[in-house]
């Protein structure tokens, strides 16, 4: 090989890695301004403030509001143990690979404000369970879904989407409020329609008897303990005001 091919390639090795080493760096400065954001709003609430509607424009919303349900605190990759019915969360209702989906698992110990230290997720790190599944056992959307959720109603959905999936609620605990996306189908239930889209209580007697799970963004945002109450209420993404879970919003796939 002559001597001034091997310096050309030289050159462009080093200009690759050059480009490559630049770009890594901007992609880092622009994951920690996120970070930096996000945890603004739990950091220095003063300078951040979330600005809430007050009660009467949720008392006479379109959804109802489920008041004083038990909360329980579940996670993307948390393994199976007696706590959750042996039911691990590598995988949720509607994501085969919620852990690949997410970026990792969302640690509910190893924090970082509201975020996981490792990693900044993928998708929304403020998120929820409720015990109803728009699919059956053998994977079969459930019709009656059309009906209970009055924002399904005449929508046009492809035949393996989930018409409940990233849908918001917005919950509330000792009058500071939190927003989050439904992203999995708990505690325990899987058809609870009564409890869910109308007014019965959790039909959930396993464990805590809780008739919802949060993640640990939503239980350190709120200050919860493993296990309390709180009230939560279906809203319109319209009506989700600018808050840390609106920083990165759990979209469809593909």
């Amino acid at each position: 090989m002559k001597k001034a091919t091997i310096i050309i390639i030289v050159i462009v090795a080093a200009a690759a890695i050059a480009f490559l080493s630049f770009r890594s760096k901007k992609e880092d400065a622009a994951d920690l301004a996120l970070r930096e954001e996000i945890n603004g709003f739990f950091y220095d609430a003063e300078k951040n403030p979330v600005r809430v509607p007050g009660s009467g424009f949720w008392e006479s919303y379109a959804y109802p509001i489920h008041a004083k349900i038990t909360a329980t605190v579940f996670w993307v990759g948390e393994e199976a143990d007696e706590n959750n019915g042996f039911i691990h969360n590598s995988a949720s209702a509607w994501d085969s690979d919620w852990v690949g989906s997410f970026g990792g698992t969302d640690d509910p110990e190893d924090r970082e404000g509201l975020l996981p230290d490792a990693f900044t997720p993928d998708e929304n790190s403020f998120y929820f369970a409720l015990p109803y599944n728009d699919f059956d056992d053998e994977g079969r959307r459930k019709v009656e879904v059309f009906e209970l959720a009055e924002w399904a109603e005449g929508a046009r959905v492809p035949e393996n989407e989930s018409v409940l999936k990233n849908r918001w609620i917005r919950i509330v605990k000792n009058e500071k409020t939190a927003f989050a996306q439904w992203e999995d189908v708990g505690p325990f239930e899987e058809d609870d329609a009564g409890y869910v889209f109308g007014s019965a209580s959790p039909r959930n007697t396993e464990g805590k008897k809780a008739g919802l799970d949060v993640s640990p963004a939503v239980r350190d945002y709120l200050g919860l303990e493993g296990v309390d109450i709180v009230d939560w209420q279906f809203v319109e993404e319209k009506d989700v005001p600018d808050g840390p879970w609106k920083k990165i919003i759990t979209g469809p796939r593909g």
